[in-house]
């Protein structure tokens, strides 16, 4: 498989996941469908609208492939439809597992695409880290709270950059492509669902004594 197709793939499962966790969050917050669509469309866009910016690309990953936008704007329209049916299961922790496959998946995808343009290792486990964030934040901030991932301790970013580091170690050491992305992915999304799971926390900074 070519790696422009893996990465077609990655790149639209990582999109639905954080456009779902966004839809999800601002169907909790109660908002119209524009703001249910604005915020879908920052979560799915905004990390990988930034890494492109950052490594130069033209055009911009959504406006190359159009058919990512539909596939937002297609979630958003048919939201009240599903949503009715699957009302008592769209908790918390629904909208957390979208969020950590999308982490995973973005993560790579960024590092990837980072590696493939010639970066050096630490520029592409960055790239990957804010590819994975970014439209996290985005979301937060939109929908008027402090991004969690800079305030609630649980491992987030750090699953990302672990994941990004995974795939490019495989990578460097002759694992088929296909099989280290997979690796990454597995790693940065497992690592954050066992951390919402056990509550793995990091310690405040600086740390305290006593």
């Amino acid at each position: 498989m070519k790696f422009q197709t893996i990465l077609l793939v990655i790149e639209v499962g990582g999109t639905l996941a954080f456009a779902m966790s966004g839809l999800l969050e601002a169907i909790r917050k109660r908002m119209d469908i524009v703001g249910v669509f604005s915020v879908a469309f920052v979560s799915a866009f905004g990390g990988g609208t930034v890494r492109d910016v950052l490594l130069d690309r033209r055009p911009l990953f959504w406006v190359q492939n159009q058919e990512y936008v539909w596939l937002v704007i297609a979630l958003v329209v048919t939201a009240p439809l599903w949503v009715k049916t699957f009302r008592h299961r769209l908790t918390e922790n629904a909208m957390e597992f979208a969020d950590a496959c999308g982490l995973g998946l973005f993560a790579i995808s960024g590092a990837s695409i980072a590696s493939a343009a010639g970066m050096p290792p630490l520029v592409a486990v960055l790239m990957g880290a804010i590819t994975a964030v970014f439209g996290g934040v985005s979301r937060d901030v939109l929908c008027n709270q402090i991004p969690k991932v800079y305030y609630d301790h649980r491992p987030y970013t750090l699953c990302a950059v672990v994941g990004c580091a995974v795939f490019l170690g495989a990578n460097a050491i002759g694992v088929a492509q296909q099989l280290s992305m997979v690796v990454g992915i597995c790693t940065a999304t497992g690592l954050r669902v066992l951390a919402v799971i056990f509550g793995w926390k990091l310690p405040a900074w600086p740390l305290r004594k006593g």
